[in-house]
């Protein structure tokens, strides 16, 4: 673990979702989701952010990725999120939409829900091919050797990627979400709440999952959870 330069700095994270009320809808107030948050992520660390339901854990997560302002366009961030290559500082909240993309590749995220967050109509081979046909120049060749592999390293077969999700039991899903994360050899994986929706038993296998994929691809990863013994 490299202790002397963090891969992410965040320094006074604020995040603001407005409340409209009345009949003209003006705003009548804020919901301050994420306050005065600083924090630095080192390369191959794990950081826990605990918190109960409604906290703004994954309010902090989004803000990381820059999406937010894709869903909720009035939210207000301040503050600074800044991803550290090769001793060069890019600060994240900053970049356009067309900008950031190039940066995309380096932070992923691992969703809650392994049954709402891979679409039932698309083969696996295609959702775990998708963030390289976006952010890579693979051929196809490549892509499918990349799919095959990937699904290697999360416990499943090259034979499953022709299955849609619905075949795929929980803990398999979310192998699933794991291989698409790692699509782009990330340096950063947001993992929020991964198990939470999970049966006790399939927790701790994809814990252990993450754990060694960690060790073996030297991941930085931010792992959000309301259970604290998770």
């Amino acid at each position: 673990m490299n202790k002397t330069t963090p891969i992410l700095k965040v320094r006074n994270l604020h995040v603001d979702f407005p409340i409209f009320g009345g009949i003209l809808k003006r705003k009548t107030g804020s919901v301050h989701a994420v306050r005065n948050v600083s924090f630095d992520l080192y390369k191959g660390e794990t950081l826990g952010i605990v918190g109960e339901s409604g906290s703004g854990k994954s309010t902090l997560g989004n803000a990381i990725l820059n999406v937010l302002k894709l869903t909720a366009p009035e939210v207000k961030i301040a503050g600074k999120i800044s991803l550290v290559l090769d001793n060069n500082e890019i600060e994240l909240l900053s970049l356009s939409r067309k900008n950031i993309k190039s940066y995309r590749e380096y932070i992923q995220m691992i969703f809650q829900d392994p049954y709402s967050s891979l679409n039932p109509r698309m083969l696996v081979k295609d959702i775990i091919k998708e963030p390289l046909d976006i952010n890579t120049n693979f051929s196809l060749a490549e892509k499918n050797d990349k799919v095959d592999w990937l699904l290697n390293k999360v416990g499943l077969t090259s034979e499953q990627s022709n299955r849609y999700p619905h075949e795929f039991s929980g803990g398999q899903r979310q192998r699933i979400g794991i291989a698409r994360s790692l699509a782009t050899d990330p340096e950063i994986i947001i993992a929020d709440e991964p198990v939470s929706a999970l049966d006790v038993s399939i927790q701790a296998q994809i814990i252990n999952l993450m754990m060694d994929l960690q060790e073996e691809l030297n991941l930085s990863i931010i792992f959000i959870a309301h259970d604290l013994s998770v």
